[in-house]
């Protein structure tokens, strides 16, 4: 197992804890909040039924008034009847018995005025009351808009009279028991959204932990209205003069921030292990590339010496009449590790661009290396454009393309054929080079690119690594898998911006 497979699988595993973790945390956040909503969903059925129950108490005791209200009209119709027997002269009724029954009056309020409009007596007036003209003035005026006052044409009197102030109590209590009724049903919902509507369920009386603004349209209104009534079944009130009215509510705003809590939640730490991730991240790609350039750079000190050597034992030889075919071979070898020695030199340091014919450094490096590689390996240059010019550093990009060339001899075994193609795209200089090697599966095309990632069983899986940093880094282009099928090949793509001043 190489390096990289061990970074994958590890990769794989760590994923798989964390899928765990993130799991549990989940369905434990969903349990508690489910729990708390069964508890607040409790609380809610009491408050629902509290709120039926008063709703029939206040209905009872209207009823209950109602009785009172009628007892006490009846008590005023037979003090008025008693008053109207008085003034009748032909009634041989028992006088005594009236007036006994109309002077034991101690609740229904009477003012009695003469002909001259003077009051002459009085009944259950509040103490020090009946000396107060200006009272006198208005309570007479509010009786006579409420009943049609008792009038003795024999003797010019008139007898004004109110409700009783037991019956007008009645019904300021009952108008505070609504109210009372309205605002603690209100008040008693806690946290909850509510909104108290008429019949029609388009007037809205009462609004609780709710914005008005969410409601203050029809359409707002209904929308809201239908909402809520998905969620529970509005409470049907009736209540005395108001008639029947809804009662609409919903989860209260703490539940539903709760069920996005683990969300929310995980979220955020996804966040932070994110921005944990990239610094840690940032601090190794230094890191990496300290030791990377530190490494190039020490091979290249070490590669100097016994380069410097083979140099000054050419001459040797030269001088010694070694044949000149041989000679020459050598020296290019030497020539290779000088340039070798040069690129490591390189790393880690931003290289000197200049403007050079692709489709010559193309052919150049296939022509050194097509006597180095196995004769079984056919090499093939088609369809190139020598007029393309791009930015580059030539002993960096002929290291990009040897690293494409021998990973494309690896994977045809050391026998096939190698194509490279030049060609322009847009704006950009395209470079393609294609083998006829055993491919790259889809999975592992995204990862061919990455330090340790290698098919054979001896090497670092460095060379592809280092060929994109050249690529990407250096020069500011692309390099990819651009096509590759299991046993019929693979092509990768260069892509570098075309350098048109110079076309």
């Amino acid at each position: 197992m190489n390096l990289y497979s061990k970074k994958q699988h590890w990769k794989i595993f760590l994923l798989v804890v964390a899928t765990v973790i993130v799991g549990i945390t989940l369905w434990y956040s969903n349990y508690i909040a489910s729990k708390i909503e069964l508890a607040e969903r409790e609380q809610i059925e009491l408050w629902s039924d509290a709120v039926k129950k008063r709703a029939q108490l206040v209905g009872f005791t209207e009823r209950l008034f109602e009785q009172l209200r009628s007892q006490e009209r009846n008590q005023a119709d037979l003090i008025v009847k008693g008053y109207e027997i008085i003034a009748d002269p032909n009634d041989n009724s028992n006088l005594t018995f009236v007036t006994d029954y109309l002077f034991s009056n101690t609740t229904i309020p009477l003012l009695i005025f003469n002909e001259q409009n003077k009051m002459t007596g009085s009944r259950n007036l509040p103490t020090g009351k009946d000396k107060d003209e200006r009272y006198i003035d208005s309570l007479k005026t509010e009786m006579e808009a409420k009943n049609a006052p008792i009038v003795f044409t024999d003797i010019g009197h008139r007898v004004y009279y109110d409700d009783s102030y037991l019956f007008q109590e009645l019904q300021n209590t009952m108008q505070d028991l609504i109210k009372s009724f309205i605002s603690e049903t209100v008040i008693n919902s806690a946290s909850v959204p509510l909104i108290l509507t008429d019949s029609t369920k388009t007037q809205v009386y009462r609004s609780h932990n709710l914005d008005s603004a969410l409601i203050n349209t029809p359409e707002l209104l209904e929308d809201r209205l239908n909402s809520m009534a998905s969620e529970n079944e509005p409470i049907e009130i009736i209540l005395p003069e108001t008639g029947k009215q809804f009662l609409f509510y919903e989860d209260s705003l703490i539940l539903t921030q709760l069920k996005y809590f683990p969300a929310v939640q995980l979220i955020l730490i996804g966040v932070f292990l994110f921005i944990a991730y990239l610094i840690f991240s940032t601090f190794r790609k230094a890191e990496q590339n300290q030791v990377w350039v530190g490494m190039a750079k020490e091979t290249a000190h070490q590669l100097g010496t016994p380069l410097s050597s083979l140099m000054a034992w050419m001459d040797i030889l030269e001088s010694q009449g070694v044949d000149k075919s041989s000679l020459f071979e050598i020296n290019k070898d030497v020539k290779r590790l000088e340039m070798i020695t040069n690129r490591f030199s390189k790393i880690g340091s931003k290289p000197d661009l200049e403007s050079e014919n692709v489709a010559e450094v193309v052919e150049n490096a296939f022509d050194y290396l097509r006597t180095r590689i196995s004769k079984r390996v056919e090499f093939e240059i088609e369809s190139v454009d020598h007029s393309l010019q791009a930015m580059m550093s030539r002993s960096l990009f002929g290291w990009v393309l040897e690293n494409l060339v021998k990973n494309a001899v690896d994977a045809m075994e050391g026998e096939g054929k190698l194509t490279a193609k030049v060609s322009r795209e847009g704006s950009q200089v395209a470079i393609d080079i294609t083998d006829t090697g055993k491919g790259i599966t889809k999975n592992s095309q995204r990862t061919v690119f990455q330090p340790g990632f290698t098919t054979k069983k001896r090497g670092w899986g460095l060379g592809l690594s280092l060929t994109k940093r050249i690529i990407e880094t250096y020069h500011g282009g692309r390099i990819f898998v651009k096509w590759s099928e299991p046993d019929k090949g693979t092509t990768f793509r260069i892509l570098l911006d075309a350098n048109d001043s110079f076309d």
